[in-house]
């Protein structure tokens, strides 16, 4: 088997409310930050205009507010980078209203809270909202979805030879759901894969599939606070590696696939 080429990250960005942001998140996971108190309120997206800001839900004013951070951190324009956006529920407070009503008044049915509950929303708005008219898509692997998401990234970047853009997001669940699926708090991560080193680069990215990979734990307290968020949380492991001071090398980082695979990651900070 051809070992996969090397790929370099740009631009990682990162939000939790009490951890606000990539420097912030890095800081802490470095053991050189605290933990945002009071946690922040949901982030702002300005790739929105204010009306559209002001109606998106959680799940979107999150993914689309660290995926601008990303595009900017690599300093690349949005309207010409793909993008794979991946959640492991999209949005679970809409959908849990989405059946709620259904099941009670069916005419109360919001259109706008209709047309936000299909899991593509977060990348439809960001594509609408930067002009991107690259290659979208929204990937869905339950609690492996970051990994899912990740895989999907760098096999398009490597096959393309072009930089990809991935977001990753998830929400609380809510009402009825809560019975079937356990997924608390605010988390979304993003940066940007590309196929060669630029001055933008925080890290070179060498990646495989392996059978026998279980999932890395998080290592710093920052993360630990974290670490069974969300499904998200899946991504602690490679953002705490990129948190590293330049030229450190990292320990492999094993991300499951499927409870027979996992994506095995090793990562060198840019010196």
């Amino acid at each position: 088997m051809n070992t996969p080429p090397t790929l370099y990250i740009e631009g990682p960005a990162f939000w939790t409310p009490t951890l606000p942001g990539w420097d912030a998140a890095r800081a802490a996971f470095r053991g050189e930050g605290a933990l945002a108190d009071p946690p922040a309120k949901r982030p702002s997206p300005q790739v929105l205009a204010p009306a559209e800001r002001r109606r998106a839900p959680d799940t979107v004013a999150l993914a689309l507010e660290v995926a601008a951070a990303a595009i900017a951190g690599a300093d690349r324009p949005a309207a010409d980078v793909p993008c794979v956006f991946t959640s492991a529920h999209g949005d679970l407070s809409i959908n849990d209203y989405m059946c709620s009503t259904l099941a009670g008044d069916p005419k109360m049915l919001s259109p706008t809270k209709f047309h936000n509950s299909v899991h593509n929303a977060a990348v439809g708005y960001w594509t609408i909202g930067t002009g991107c008219m690259a290659a979208s898509n929204a990937v869905s692997a339950y609690g492996h979805s970051f990994a899912a998401g990740l895989l999907e990234a760098a096999v398009q970047c490597a096959a393309d030879q072009t930089p990809v853009l991935l977001v990753g997001y998830d929400a609380p669940t809510v009402g009825a759901l809560a019975s079937v699926t356990d997924s608390r708090g605010l988390l979304a991560v993003a940066l940007v894969i590309a196929p060669e080193r630029t001055a933008r680069t925080v890290a070179s990215l060498d990646w495989s599939l392996v059978g026998d990979g279980a999932a890395t734990a998080p290592r710093s307290a920052a993360a630990a606070t974290l670490k069974d968020i969300n499904p998200m949380a899946d991504a602690l492991p490679l953002f705490e590696a990129l948190a590293q001071a330049p030229g450190s090398a990292n320990a492999p980082i094993d991300l499951p696939l499927s409870a027979a695979l996992a994506l095995r990651l090793r990562l060198q900070a840019a010196g």
